[in-house]
């Protein structure tokens, strides 16, 4: 059924159409049939889907709204946010995804019905997930793990039989447990309190959001139910990115690999679920995750439900001030809590048993975290936070640091390349800990440096490399209380090295450098690769031009050209299910290999070929590249635009060469206020016979050699220059 109610705006209506929005803007002022606005601003005006579907498909601009669209706009226009759509998204695919047959039940009927049976028929998926608890009417919502960050949001239970400690498993039969009442029912909360996160909505709460839960179960069928949440939570992350910082996949796989198989698993600041969501988790184990953002905790703990079987205890609340487990003894806590917050309860919290280790000064907040880490744990469990560098060498936290080191508590300080995580100019730290047991602590700590292995351009750090490297010492180090020096990689230093005024535990400060016969080996190999270069540089120096006549050919576009079918136009952003490299924007610019790393995503991702014509849209650079064997095979990232053509209507270098002009480029091109867009379809290029093509695309592609041949000089001689200043100002180069 379609939903009226649902509303979008000029940009979901070019995405509906695969145009720009200056083509909707066009088809407003041109066209006195369009759809007027519904709601919205002025500026910013929101239209009625319904309406705006019919007008595209009676204008022949759309054959039929893909079901996935359909879904998200259904989404992102629901009437109270597109947050509360996807929480009640979750529980239906929860309920398909665990008792398919009760929700073909429900929904049999009319909407009206359907959303007066869902609060009964969703107590039977969630109550076995998450533990039961009350709801307006009886037992209706789960228990759950609370969020750590949960300071200025957290939500209240209003019934006085609420668990004074929900972070302890309630089994099915338990007598009493917290109260969750609707969103709409919940009162400003006293300060310093903890909540379950899910809270079970109403059949009147649910009856608005009944066409968007038949398109999401429609959509469950075909793609599974646990594949349709992951796509719309990572839409619902990507459209609003300064809202949640995530923590990249590769970066939380390789924290919880470091923390080792556990059963019961603490995330006390889990955000979007990620940390959780990396490990391997089956029947028997517990995820326990707090959040002090209700929306975070609730989608999360959705989230894990539909990952796997491991039971889930998610809740609302500030960790530091309301911890939601505080009887919790985890295996392992992974945690990338929020970096340098100066309001985390420093004057409440001064005499909390959770500071073993010494009082947190107020600019300290991350070593609030470690030590609340460390409070959750059993003897001898591990936690792996993500920590800013900062934390390894401030003064003010120099007597905690010391005192993790006397006790056994610090493992390891691993530094990660820039751009790994959040913020990304940074490198930034995992620290590794262990709750000290009776023996006395190690006296010796691992610290690792894996910034060599930042990559280039924003693609992102090489993260085999870096897991090789961190997991490789790390497992070495626990296993025998040492490592064999790794010079410019790791080093097991004696705690007693580290003690000194300033405590500091920044890696590259205690690591040999690397070999230097290593490095003026490197340095002549760089020097004789960059005169090779140079000569084949110099060898496809193209000729003298000869002037002519500028030309005047009938011309096409690729707008054109794509719904003539002589080529097919497709736009990246999509990680795929599995891990595959991606083809950055940076990449195409540097003319380097593919870099880049994009979240894993249940949606079909777009795989390069060879032939394939690969443009940017952002920049304003005339830039455009033919997909080689090299690159073939790699994912299209986000702001390109991959042009397949047809062999038999089009050679790919003469695409490729014509969409480079710069005029071409100037007429396709839009200005916002900081960013200049590429509208590839108004890009033009002439109709010329095939065999015209190939004589066009041969000088084209010859032109592409010398380039590259410029640019691999350029890169080797920038190596060069730094090598030879490291050499002689580190006295491995002498100077004459």
């Amino acid at each position: 059924m379609q939903d009226n109610a649902t509303e979008v705006t000029a940009a979901g209506i070019a995405r509906l159409a695969g145009v720009g929005r200056a083509a909707v803007s066009n088809w407003r002022r041109r066209h006195a049939d369009f759809p007027k606005p519904v709601g919205g601003t002025e500026t910013s005006p929101s239209f009625a889907l319904a309406e705006v579907e019919a007008w595209l498909r009676q204008q022949g601009k759309l054959a039929e709204v893909p079901l996935r669209e359909r879904v998200w706009q259904q989404l992102v226009g629901h009437p109270e946010g597109p947050a509360t759509a996807l929480t009640h998204a979750g529980f239906v695919l929860l309920l398909i995804h665990d008792r398919p047959t009760v929700w073909l039940e429900a929904g049999a009927g009319s909407d009206e019905r359907l959303a007066a049976l869902l609060p009964t028929a969703l107590e039977q998926a969630v109550t076995p997930r998450f533990g039961p608890v009350r709801g307006e009417r009886g037992v209706h919502a789960g228990t759950g793990a609370m969020s750590p960050s949960a300071v200025n949001r957290p939500a209240t239970v209003n019934t006085p039989e609420a668990d004074p400690d929900p972070g302890v498993s309630l089994p099915p039969h338990a007598p009493h447990a917290p109260v969750i009442p609707p969103a709409s029912a919940i009162p400003a909360p006293p300060a310093a309190s903890a909540t379950p996160a899910l809270r079970l909505p109403t059949g009147p709460q649910l009856l608005p959001s009944v066409p968007l839960l038949r398109g999401v179960a429609e959509l469950a069928a075909e793609l599974g139910a646990r594949q349709t949440f992951e796509f719309l939570l990572g839409r619902h992350l990507d459209a609003n990115p300064r809202q949640y910082t995530p923590t990249p996949t590769e970066l939380a796989r390789l924290m919880a690999d470091l923390a080792g198989p556990a059963r019961t698993v603490l995330d006390p600041a889990c955000g979007t679920g990620a940390l959780l969501r990396a490990l391997d988790t089956g029947p028997g184990q517990e995820l326990h995750a707090q959040d002090s953002a209700p929306e975070l905790a609730a989608l999360t703990a959705l989230r894990l439900a539909l990952h796997g079987r491991a039971t889930v205890r998610a809740a609302v609340g500030d960790t530091l001030r309301a911890d939601a487990f505080p009887r919790l003894r985890a295996d392992a806590v992974l945690c990338h809590p929020p970096f340098n917050e100066r309001n985390w309860g420093h004057d409440e919290l001064a005499y909390d048993p959770r500071w073993e280790y010494g009082f947190p000064a107020r600019a300290e907040s991350e070593l609030a975290w470690v030590q609340h880490a460390l409070a959750r744990l059993r003897d001898g469990g591990t936690a792996v936070l993500l920590m800013p560098p900062a934390t390894a060498s401030r003064r003010s936290g120099r007597r905690i640091r010391a005192d993790l080191l006397r006790r056994g508590a610090l493992r390891a300080v691993v530094a990660l390349p820039v751009g790994a995580a959040a913020p990304y100019n940074i490198p930034l730290h995992l620290w590794v800990l262990r709750r000290p047991e009776n023996a006395p602590g190690r006296p010796e700590v691992l610290l690792a440096d894996a910034g060599q292995f930042t990559g280039e351009g924003r693609g992102g750090p090489d993260w085999g490399a870096v897991r090789d490297v961190v997991l490789d010492a790390w497992r070495a180090h626990d296993r025998d209380g040492t490592l064999q020096e790794r010079p410019g990689l790791a080093r097991s230093v004696p705690v007693i090295e580290l003690l000194d005024d300033d405590v500091d535990l920044a890696p590259a400060r205690h690591l040999p450098p690397p070999a230097a016969a290593d490095g003026a080996e490197q340095l002549a190999a760089v020097r004789e690769c960059l005169d090779e270069t140079l000569r084949l540089a110099t060898g496809l120096t193209p000729s003298p031009a000869v002037t002519g006549r500028p030309a005047r050919w009938p011309l096409t576009t690729v707008g054109e050209l794509a719904r003539g079918s002589a080529l097919v136009m497709r736009t990246g952003g999509n990680g795929g299910p599995t891990r595959v490299p991606v083809l950055t924007d940076h990449d195409v610019l540097a003319g380097t290999g593919p870099t880049g790393t994009l979240p894993e995503s249940d949606e079909e991702a777009v795989l390069t070929e060879a032939g394939d014509v690969v443009v940017p849209v952002l920049g304003g650079g005339s830039v455009v590249r033919v997909v080689d064997g090299t690159t073939a095979g790699a994912v299209l990232g986000r702001n390109l635009v991959l042009l397949h053509p047809d062999p038999a209507a089009l050679d790919p270098w003469f695409l490729a060469g014509f969409l480079r002009g710069t005029a071409n480029n100037r007429q396709a091109s839009s200005y916002a206020s900081t960013a200049t867009r590429l509208d590839v379809r108004r890009l033009q290029l002439p109709r010329l016979p095939l065999d015209e093509q190939r004589r066009y695309g041969a000088r084209f592609r010859a032109l592409d050699e010398f380039e590259r041949a410029l640019r691999h000089a350029g890169r080797l001689g920038d190596q060069l220059v730094r090598g030879m200043y490291d050499g002689l100002t580190d006295g491995t180069v002498p100077p004459g």
